[in-house]
C-alpha cells in the first residue's frame, strides 16, 4: 500500500468514528474543517441570493398590484353604493379609521422613541406629542378599557351560546346520520294506473323580468310526471318589459298545444312584489278545485318525479301542511364566491333545515321548492304583502296555527348561486332585514298563540333573536369593531381562543357537509366575517324599519344549465323543428306578430356596459383591520396580527369586488 494512501473504515452508518492509517489525523481534519466552511459559506450566498430575489420580486408585486387597484378604482362604478354609503355605519366606520390612524401614529413615535409612562414624571414631558401620548394612555385605562372589556365580555357570551346552538344542531345531525331517521311513505300510496286516485295539484312559477330562464322554467314545470288532467300550471309574470311577456306568453302557448295544462297570468297593478303576485293567483276561482299548489322560482328546475317524491307524504297525515325539498346548484363551482355560498347553503338544508324538521317538524320556508297544503295556506291567512320575507312569514304562520313541516334531505332541485357580489349583497340584506320586521310584526301573534311553551320559547329565542339577531350582531361588533380597539388597548386584549380556536372549529363543522370544500376553510371563515357588515346593517334596518329593509331586488340570473340539460338540448337542436315553427306560429295572434316583426326592424337599444363596484364600507372596514393589524405588530401579539391583516386583505378583496363574477 501506498504510504500516502488513506484508509477509511465505517463500522455503522450513523457513526462518526473514523480509522485513518498513514497520515495525521490532524492535518486530515483541518482539510474537513476547511471543506465544511466552504460549504456552509456557499449555502449562505446561495440563500442571500434567494431573499434578494425575493426582495427584488416585492417591489413588482406591489407595483402591479397598485396599478391594478387603480385601475378597478377607475373602471369601477359606485353609482349603486353611493347613496347606502351615506349611512351612520358608514360614518361611523370612517370616524372609528380616522381615531385608529391617529393612534397609531403616536404609538409608533412611542414605541421608537422608548417611552415608559412609569418612568416619566409630568414635569419630564417633552412636546405636544409626548403629551398627547401621555393624555390618552390615562384615558384609554380610566374611560375606555372599562367599557371595552364589559362588551367585549358581553360579545364573547353570545358567540359562546351561539357556537353552543350550532353544535347543538351538528350533533343532531349526526344522530339522523346514525339512527338513518328520513321521512317514509306507504309503498301503495297512489294507484299508477289509476290517473284519478292522484291529488289534483297547481304549480306555480312567479317570475319578474327572468329573460334568462323563463324558457328553462317552463320546460322543467311541463315535463312533470303526473297525469295531465290532475295538473295544471300557472306562470305568474309579473315583467314589466312588453317584449319579455310576449316571449312568455308564446313559449307557454307552444306548450299548451302539445297537451299541456298551462296558462299564462300578468298583473296590470304590480304590488307586493312576489307576495302579491302568489296572493292573486291564489285568489282565481279554480283554485278550490285543488289541493296542493307547489312552488318554484324561474331559476328552479325541479326534476319529473319531483311530485311523485314529494305530495305522497301527505297521505294519511292530515296535519301535514309543508314538503320542503333541497336545494342542489349549477354554477357552485363557478368562481370563489359560489363555492363559498355553497359551504353556507349546504350546511343550512343538512343540518339546519333537516334537524329542525325531523325533531321539531318546524323550519323557514326557503320560498321555493316545496308542496303546500292550500288548506293550510289558507287557514294560516294566504300570502302577506307586509315583509320581503314572505316565504318566512307564512311558515311562523303555519306553525303557530298546528300545522307540521317536513324537510326532505334527499330530494333535491337544481338551481343558480349568486355570481357577482352586487347581487349576492342585496340578496343577503333582503334576507336578514326580512326576519327583524317579521319578528316585529308576529311577536304578539306568538305570545298570544295557543302552541306550547317550549314552541313559543324555539320561535323567539333560538329561531329569530339567536340565528337572525344575535349572530350578525356579534359577529360585527366583536370582530370588525372590538377586536381591532383592543389592538389599541391592552387592558381589554381578546384571547386566542375567541378569534382562533373556536371560530376555527365551528368553520370546520360548517364544512363537513361540504367536504370537498375543505381546501376553502379559511377563506370561508374571512369571508363570513367579512360579510357580517351587511348582514349587520340589514339586521338594523329591518329591526327600527329603515328605509333600506323595504327593498327588493330581484336576483340576477345567467341561465346555467346542468349537464344532462345541455345534452337534452343538443338532442333537441338536432332534430327537425319546421313543425315547431309552424305551432309557434300559430299560436302568436297577428297584433303580437307584428309587434315582434317591429321589433326586429328597430334597432337594439345598446345596454349598458356592466362594471364592477367600489364598496366603501368594506373599504374602509379594510383600511381599519390593516390599521389595527400594524398596531398589534408593534406589541408583537402574533396570532392577533396575522388574522387582523388577513381579514383586512378579505375586506380589501370583497370592497374592490375581486371575489365574485368579473365584468369586462
Amino acid at each position: 500500500m501506498a504510504p500516502n494512501s488513506v484508509v477509511v473504515t465505517i463500522e455503522k452508518p450513523d457513526s462518526s468514528a473514523l480509522k485513518v492509517n498513514g497520515l495525521d489525523s490532524s492535518v486530515f481534519l483541518e482539510k474537513q474543517k476547511a471543506v465544511s466552511t466552504k460549504q456552509f459559506t456557499w449555502v449562505l450566498l446561495l440563500k442571500v441570493n434567494r431573499i434578494f430575489a425575493c426582495l427584488s420580486w416585492l417591489p413588482m408585486a406591489f407595483r402591479a398590484m397598485f396599478v391594478s387597484l387603480k385601475k378597478r378604482i377607475a373602471l369601477s362604478d359606485m353609482s349603486d353604493e353611493e347613496p347606502k354609503s351615506r349611512g351612520r355605519l358608514y360614518r361611523f366606520i370612517k370616524a372609528f379609521l380616522g381615531l385608529s390612524i391617529v393612534a397609531l401614529v403616536i404609538e409608533v413615535i412611542a414605541h421608537f422613541k422608548n417611552w415608559n409612562l412609569n418612568l416619566i414624571q409630568p414635569w419630564e414631558v417633552q412636546g405636544v406629542v409626548q403629551w398627547s401620548y401621555m393624555t390618552w394612555s390615562a384615558f384609554r385605562v380610566d374611560y375606555i378599557a372599562p367599557v371595552a372589556i364589559i362588551l367585549s365580555k358581553f360579545c364573547i357570551v353570545l358567540f359562546l351560546i351561539q357556537s353552543l346552538d350550532r353544535l347543538v344542531l351538528c350533533l343532531g345531525c349526526f344522530w339522523i346520520k346514525y339512527k338513518k331517521i328520513k321521512p317514509t311513505v306507504a309503498a301503495d300510496a297512489y294507484d299508477i294506473e289509476d290517473s284519478s286516485s292522484f291529488p289534483m295539484v297547481l304549480l306555480q312559477i312567479p317570475m319578474c323580468n327572468e329573460r334568462e330562464v323563463y324558457e328553462q322554467a317552463i320546460e322543467s314545470a311541463c315535463k312533470m310526471d303526473w297525469p295531465r288532467d290532475r295538473l295544471l300550471i300557472q306562470v305568474l309574470d309579473d315583467s314589466d318589459d312588453r317584449n319579455l311577456q310576449l316571449l312568455i306568453k308564446d313559449e307557454v302557448s307552444t306548450w299548451n298545444q302539445k297537451g299541456v295544462n298551462i296558462i299564462y297570468r300578468h298583473r296590470l297593478i304590480r304590488t307586493g312584489y312576489k307576495a302579491g303576485n302568489l296572493k292573486s293567483a291564489m285568489g282565481c276561482d279554480y283554485v278550490k278545485d285543488y289541493e296542493f299548489v307547489a312552488i318554484f322560482d324561474a331559476d328552479f328546475q325541479p326534476n319529473p318525479d319531483f311530485l311523485k317524491l314529494t305530495i305522497p307524504h301527505f297521505k294519511g297525515n292530515p296535519e301535514l301542511g309543508l314538503v320542503q325539498a333541497r336545494w342542489s346548484f349549477v354554477n357552485k363551482d363557478e368562481n370563489l364566491l359560489t363555492r363559498l355560498q355553497n359551504i353556507n347553503l349546504c350546511f343550512h338544508f343538512e343540518v339546519e333545515q333537516q334537524v329542525n324538521g325531523a325533531f321539531l317538524n318546524f323550519f323557514g320556508f326557503n320560498g321555493t321548492a316545496g308542496v303546500w297544503r292550500i288548506k293550510a295556506l289558507e287557514e294560516s291567512g294566504g300570502w302577506l304583502e307586509r315583509t320581503t320575507v314572505e316565504d318566512m312569514d307564512i311558515a311562523v304562520r303555519a306553525h303557530l296555527n298546528g300545522w307540521k313541516f317536513i324537510f326532505l334531505n334527499d330530494v333535491r332541485v337544481l338551481c343558480e348561486l349568486p355570481e357577482s357580489y352586487e347581487t349576492y349583497k342585496k340578496q343577503q340584506h333582503r334576507w336578514h332585514s326580512g326576519p327583524m320586521q317579521l319578528f316585529r310584526l308576529c311577536l304578539p301573534a306568538i305570545l298570544t298563540s295557543k302552541i306550547s311553551m317550549w314552541k313559543k320559547s324555539n320561535l323567539i329565542f333560538l329561531f329569530f333573536l339567536l340565528r337572525k339577531l344575535i349572530l350578525p350582531f356579534y359577529s360585527f361588533t366583536l370582530f370588525c369593531i372590538i377586536l381591532p380597539l383592543t389592538m389599541f388597548l391592552p387592558e381589554a386584549e381578546l384571547p386566542l381562543w375567541v378569534i382562533c380556536y373556536i371560530p376555527i372549529f365551528m368553520s370546520f363543522l360548517n364544512i363537513l357537509p361540504s367536504l370537498k370544500s375543505f381546501p376553502f376553510l379559511v377563506p370561508y371563515l374571512l369571508f363570513e366575517n367579512t360579510m357580517s357588515v351587511t348582514k349587520f346593517n340589514a339586521m338594523v334596518s329591518g329591526l327600527f324599519q329603515l328605509g333600506s329593509s323595504y327593498e327588493w331586488v330581484v336576483t340576477k340570473k345567467t341561465g346555467r344549465s346542468s349537464e344532462s340539460d345541455l345534452l337534452a338540448l343538443a338532442e333537441r337542436e338536432s332534430l327537425s323543428s319546421n313543425e315547431e315553427k309552424i305551432l309557434r306560429r300559430n299560436s302568436e295572434s297577428g297584433l303580437e306578430l307584428l309587434s315582434k316583426l317591429k321589433e326586429q326592424e328597430v334597432a337594439p337599444i345598446p345596454k349598458k356596459k356592466k362594471k364592477n363596484g367600489i364598496y366603501r364600507k368594506e373599504l374602509a372596514l379594510a383600511f381599519l383591520l390593516l390599521t389595527a393589524s400594524a398596531r398589534s405588530f408593534l406589541s408583537a401579539h402574533g396570532v392577533h396580527f396575522y388574522f387582523l391583516l388577513f381579514q383586512g386583505l378579505s375586506f380589501l378583496a370583497v370592497g374592490l369586488d375581486l371575489i365574485g363574477e368579473q365584468m369586462g
